[in-house]
């Protein structure tokens, strides 16, 4: 089993803790990692581009002139394309872009970025996270002490300072929060560490194992 350092909120050692290696010990597969981020990021799409074909455009019935004797090149509409004003050659219509991706194909690819940080010892556990009240400042003091740039912190729904905790993380261009099983591949990937409570990681476990 993987074996990482527990830290408290002043950035100092407070023991260890063993990750199960069914989530934080396998093998990276870096198809499904990439298939995952693919995946999430044709999900954000909205899909609402939408040009107009020739048949769209407004005008164009009449012929501009005859077919011959003009010495101009035969022509049918101005809303061709090929006219200022025609319409679009194969026009991007509204269409859905996300895709389904199996769930085992999901855990796998979750668990390959856990891993993996793992390994690149960029995955730090603390032992909780409590807050009084909202405040940027406080929630910074700990970013400081723990001597992080960009940063996902995962606490667990039945937190009880869960609320403030979000609150002071949000003015933060660096960190966002996440709950164990709203946690993303490509959330992960992009900030380079992952920060766990005791309590987040044995949830993760659970949910993913």
């Amino acid at each position: 089993m993987a074996e990482v350092k527990v830290f408290n909120t002043d950035g100092k050692e407070a023991g260890t803790l063993e990750l199960s290696d069914s989530v934080f010990g396998v093998e990276p597969n870096e198809h499904l990692v990439a298939l995952a981020v693919k995946q999430y990021l044709a999900n954000q799409r909205q899909g609402t581009q939408k040009a107009k074909t020739r048949s769209e455009v407004s005008g164009g019935g009449r012929k501009p002139w005859r077919q011959k004797g003009t010495g101009h090149a035969r022509q049918g509409s101005i809303r061709a394309p090929q006219w200022k004003g025609g319409g679009m050659v194969f026009a991007p219509v509204p269409r859905d872009y996300s895709f389904k991706m199996n769930r085992k194909e999901k855990r796998a690819a979750l668990c390959s970025v856990l891993s993996s940080k793992v390994l690149d010892n960029k995955l730090c556990v603390i032992e909780g996270l409590s807050m009084d009240a909202p405040k940027t400042k406080d929630f910074a003091k700990v970013v400081s002490n723990l001597e992080l740039a960009k940063a996902v912190f995962v606490i667990t729904e039945n937190d009880e300072s869960r609320s403030n905790i979000v609150l002071s993380a949000r003015n933060m261009p660096n960190v966002i929060t996440a709950a164990p099983n709203t946690i993303n591949v490509f959330d992960l990937l992009k900030y380079d560490t992952i920060v766990l409570t005791k309590d987040a990681a044995k949830e993760i476990e659970e949910v993913y194992a």
